[in-house]
């Protein structure tokens, strides 16, 4: 079987996680982070997007930004 080297959801132990699209409002298995919202106070949070949502917003991942 072929190794996967997408790991944006994979959990410490190796196991697929699902996450949320803040997007189109589901879950979804390939979720990342794409923006954060800071909050003067208080913590503040963060919006992911599947890949689908991505490609179709232009959405960049936090992780992947220079």
């Amino acid at each position: 079987m072929a190794e996967t080297t997408d790991t944006s959801t994979r959990t410490g132990d190796g196991r697929q996680g699902y996450g949320w699209c803040h997007w189109h409002r589901g879950h979804s298995q390939t979720a990342r982070l794409v923006q954060i919202i800071e909050q003067s106070s208080g913590p503040g949070a963060g919006l992911y997007a599947c890949a689908p949502c991505r490609e179709q917003r232009g959405l960049t991942p936090v992780a992947d930004r220079p």
